[in-house]
Parts: structure tokens; sequence; C-alpha cells
């Protein structure tokens, strides 16, 4: 089993390779938390379900009516947690290490057709275009550029770690035969940078602004619903308008934005999953007069290693589909003389590989 898993984690990190040789992807830790807390315990209730139902169709004959006990949602208490490295990818022009982090997600189910859970994540990540390029040097005030800079001389350290406190209400419902899970979400994100706050002096809307870059609070309410179900395989489709909870920084509108998920699954053997997880994320924070949208692919490998332990890897890349160039663009200096630059940041890209070792109840755990 273990040289199995082996091979397959050679495999991962080859296509890791390639993917770094491209662009780098989009700024994806909302995707990533929702990947690891909405989408597994929505999937979970969804195999239940149809699961159920199969069972049911198959005991039901004439003379017996169909008398089976509805499955879904995990009841009772339920819990997961991982610690995690990242490894950035792509042209960063600083080193890929990336700083660990904590996942820990707790759940409780008063029956199956409703479930409470919160989770905190800790997600890492390195930005592209801070590091590396030359962009334009400005003076407040004045049209054209007076020079420029190497931001590989800059020497900025844009290691970004960022922090979801994540709660959710689920209720799984269904549409004749077709089960849905419903989730009411809210996330709650702050970040540090290089280790210290997110606090930093930027040039928005033309004049220079102090404001947190990675902090943002945001609702939503999700659907999944289920399009493949087989011993082997197994996908979800998952929408949910998200928005602000309220605006800051450059922040114009406050219209809601849509996500959308698509999950596959294909379980070679009983402790071994490989998936893929296409998705289009809204992602809004200070610095953004309108949100972004990021077109974002996660791929990886889950390995059951006991009962109640596993170890997941995942590859993440992908790019916003509206807003370029990546990372900074410009620096302006506030005056002439003495220079107090602040730059001006456009799109967020960063792409990771991420390696998980967990423990928790099987339900909650994204295989």
């Amino acid at each position: 089993m273990l040289r199995r898993f082996l091979s397959r984690l050679v495999i991962l990190a080859l296509l890791g390779n390639a993917v770094a040789a491209a662009p780098a992807a989009a700024d994806s830790s909302l995707a990533q938390a929702l990947s690891d807390q909405l989408i597994p315990s929505a999937n979970h209730a969804l195999k239940s379900a149809l699961r159920d139902r199969h069972v049911a169709q198959a005991s039901t004959t004439a003379e017996e009516p169909e008398k089976h006990a509805p499955v879904g949602l995990p009841t009772g208490w339920s819990y997961s947690v991982d610690l995690s490295s990242a490894w950035a990818l792509g042209n960063t022009g600083a080193s890929r290490n990336l700083p660990g982090g904590i996942d820990a997600v707790f759940g409780y189910g008063f029956n199956p057709h409703l479930r409470l859970q919160a989770g905190y994540y800790d997600l890492q990540e390195y930005p592209i275009g801070f590091n590396t390029g030359t962009v334009p040097l400005y003076v407040q005030g004045v049209a054209n550029p007076i020079g420029s800079i190497d931001l590989s001389q800059a020497h900025t350290n844009a290691a970004t770690k960022s922090k979801f406190t994540i709660l959710l209400a689920e209720d799984l419902v269904r549409i004749g035969k077709l089960p849905l899970v419903i989730t009411p979400t809210y996330f709650s994100r702050t970040a540090s940078i290089a280790g210290a706050s997110d606090v930093e002096t930027v040039e928005l809307n033309g004049r220079a602004q102090q404001v947190q870059l990675r902090t943002a609070q945001v609702q939503g309410l999700a659907v999944t619903m289920p399009f493949l179900s087989t011993p082997k395989m197994f996908g979800t489709i998952t929408a949910e308008p998200l928005w602000l909870v309220n605006r800051n920084g450059a922040n114009q509108t406050n219209k809601a934005q849509m996500l959308e998920i698509l999950y596959l699954e294909y379980r070679p053997s009983e402790h071994t999953t490989l998936f893929i997880q296409p998705s289009h994320v809204p992602n809004y924070l200070p610095i953004d007069a309108y949100p972004q949208h990021l077109n974002a692919v996660f791929y990886g490998i889950s390995q059951r290693i006991t009962r109640n332990t596993f170890v997941q890897l995942v590859i993440e890349t992908g790019a916003p589909s509206n807003v370029t160039p990546y990372g900074i663009s410009s620096v302006t200096c506030q005056q002439l003389a003495p220079c107090s630059p602040t730059p001006t940041i456009a799109g967020l890209h960063a792409a990771q590989i991420r390696l998980k070792f967990g423990i928790g109840t099987p339900t909650v755990i994204p295989l």
C-alpha cells in the first residue's frame, strides 16, 4: 500500500513541476478552505443518501413496501485536525518554502438532515509578481513615469499565511429522488505577511491608503448536488452566491458573486482517493475595487493510513480571468525626495503544492 502511494506522490510531483513552468495560479485560499470543509461534508451526505436509496430499492419487493431508515449527514460529534507544509510553485523569485499550518474542524449532527460545523484553516501561499520583473516608478500627481523599479532588487518577502474561520450549517433535502445539501456559510479571513500583520500602505484610486491586504468577511448560501455515483467514482456540483459582510478599502460594490465548484473523485482502492476540483471563485479583498474572478484547479491524492489517520497531497493551480498584470504593477512616490514608495497591486496569483498529515473522524476528512 505504501509503495503504491509513494509512486503516486512521484507522479503528482512531476505534474507539479509541469505546472510551475506555466503562469502561476490565482490566490485560491478561499476555494481551498471551501474544498477542505464544505465539499467533503456535503459529499459524504450525498454519498450516504444515494447509498441509502440504492439499498432501499434493492430490498423492495411487491409484497414488501420500502422500509429503510434514512441515512445522510453524520450525527453526533466529529472532528478532523491536520498539520500541513507547502512549497511555492512558479517563478516567485524567492524561497519556495512556506510557513507550516494547522487545520481543525469540529461538527455536530443533530439528525441525518441537520448539522453544524466550524473550522479553522492556515493556508500558505507566495503570490507571483512581487520579486520578479520591472515596473514603472511614478511621482504622485505626475502622469508619466520618472523611471522604473527592478522588483528583484527590492527583496520583498511576500510569503502569506491566510487564516480562515468558517461556520456553516448543512441541511440535507430531497427533490424527488435527487438529494441536495443546502449550506449557509460564513467566512472570516485574516492573514499574516512575512510573519507580520497584513496592514500595508498601497496606492488605491490615485492616493496612498493603509489597508489590510488579505482581510475580509464573506457570507453565502451553497447548494451541492451529485452528478455521478458509481462504486469507483463520485462527482458533485456546488454553486454558491457570495457577498461581503462589509466593504473595506477600495471596494466599490457588494453584489452577490457566484462561486462554482465541480468535484470528481476516483477510488482505485478502499484506502486511496484521487480527485480533481475545477473551481470558479470570486475573490474580493480590500485592495480590489471589484471582485477578481479566479479560475482555479485543485488536484491530488488522499491516502487512509489507519481508520483515523490520513495523508493528503494537493496541487493548486489556476489564473484569474479579469485582472492583469500579476502582483505589483507600479510604484508611486508620494514626493520626489525623500521617496516614500507605495505599490499598486493588481491580480493576486499563487501556486503551491501542499502536504497534510491528519487525524479525525473519517466523515469530515476530504477523501
